[in-house]
């Protein structure tokens, strides 16, 4: 007999670790279309593209299962908004050196937001292994420059804090509710996608030029919609729900910045030294040892 995919234990972490593979190309791959538009347009088109995609799911706004959507969607669809923001402009203003490190301090950051947040101590061995992660990353970014920490390493930092707030913010307003994950992703890409129209309309007194007709820039373009938006999106939505902890789920995903190396190793050619590659296989068992056995890093009680 067929078990109902929610019953299945191991297809939550097996999401989030393909989120991981597709978000960590996405920085290659993002950085070549922004060369044919700026920040605010780029990620005004990503979202409303992908929110235009998944109209059709919008239909589940009138049952009971859309409504719930619609309420998680909002706010955490301002959350996306707030980390993108940061995210693209922090990358613009620091090395990739310094956004690759400071935004894998996420899983870090994690197990006090989720304590703080969902009033709820993750397991001791949450930190260890943050920890270990922590020093892997620190590896495999070992050329960072802490001594000249500017503004855009202040956005990417913040942006890693959202992330954590993301995490948990995410569980706590979907675990246990009935919604459709694709509603949900709809919504958010359209706050994300108009949000963004409406800052570019603020910030820049020319609006945004004309779309670009390379077909460079589109190819990335629906790449990042369909795996890195549509998918991630929804694998991350039913991730975090079925998977119980927060910091269970950051740091599965904390193994984004490795595959983000290894795409940029061996699809767009750039070396990394050997403690990189030590650095990318501790935060590798580091998700593994969260993800297997099952009983490791279980939250602890309420309370």
């Amino acid at each position: 007999m067929n078990r109902p995919l929610s019953s299945l234990p191991w297809l939550a972490d097996l999401m989030l670790l393909l989120v991981a593979v597709v978000w960590g190309t996405s920085y290659g791959v993002a950085k070549s279309a922004l060369a044919f538009y700026p920040v605010l347009g780029f990620l005004a088109v990503r979202f409303c593209l992908t929110f235009v995609l998944l109209l059709p799911t919008l239909r589940e706004l009138a049952a009971e299962r859309g409504q719930q959507a619609l309420k998680a969607g909002l706010p955490l669809g301002l959350i996306l908004l707030c980390i993108f923001l940061c995210e693209t402009f922090g990358v613009a203003l620091t090395s990739a050196s310094n956004a690759a490190f400071l935004i894998s301090l996420t899983v870090v950051l994690t197990p006090f937001v989720e304590w703080l947040l969902l009033r709820r101590r993750p397991d001791s061995q949450a930190f260890v292994v943050a920890g270990i992660s922590l020093i892997g990353a620190w590896l495999l970014t070992a050329s960072v420059e802490f001594g000249r920490f500017n503004i855009g390493d202040g956005l990417m930092l913040a942006a890693a804090l959202l992330r954590a707030l993301m995490v948990s913010a995410t569980q706590r307003l979907t675990a246990g509710k009935t919604m459709s994950m694709l509603t949900l992703t709809a919504i958010q890409s359209g706050v994300v996608g108009s949000g963004s129209l409406i800052v570019a309309t603020l910030m820049l007194p020319h609006g945004l030029p004309a779309l670009p007709h390379q077909p460079a820039f589109w190819i990335a373009t629906i790449y990042l919609v369909l795996f890195c938006t549509i998918f991630a999106f929804f694998a991350q939505n039913y991730g975090v729900r079925h998977t119980g902890s927060p910091s269970r789920v950051s740091l599965l995903m904390g193994s984004e910045p490795v595959f983000g190396a290894l795409f940029a190793a061996f699809w767009l050619g750039e070396r990394l030294a050997p403690e990189a590659w030590l650095g990318g296989a501790l935060i590798v068992g580091a998700a593994l040892w969260a993800s297997w056995p099952r009983s490791v890093l279980r939250p602890a009680a309420i309370g």
